[in-house]
């Protein structure tokens, strides 16, 4: 995977919250490693957002939906990649609390 140079941080309820820091792929371009089984999805508000936590730790690593085109979509939440400094990224605001 290619670093990102921006992130997303929506202040939606649950995305504030929970401190994500997003960035977005084609969910043909995501692949998860390993971890699969231990994955739980949670789903609120529209419903329309399949976001994962760990049942072990209940870290929030990422989230499937469809884009506005109606593309399978992969939230990552870039948090959770060990590789990635967030306080190097390029940060824009998404109001998610207005939709």
């Amino acid at each position: 995977m290619t670093p990102p140079e921006k992130a997303v941080a929506c202040n939606c309820s649950h995305c504030s919250r929970m401190g994500w820091l997003l960035s977005f792929v084609p969910a043909d371009s995501f692949k998860l490693l390993s971890g699969e089984e231990q994955l739980q999805e949670y789903l609120f508000n529209k419903r329309h957002i399949h976001h994962q936590f760990c049942r072990t730790c209940g870290v929030h690593p990422f989230s499937r939906a469809t884009d506005r085109a109606g593309k399978p979509t992969v939230s990552i939440n870039l948090r959770c990649i060990q590789e990635i400094d967030p306080s190097k990224l390029q940060v824009q605001t998404f109001d998610g609390k207005s939709l």
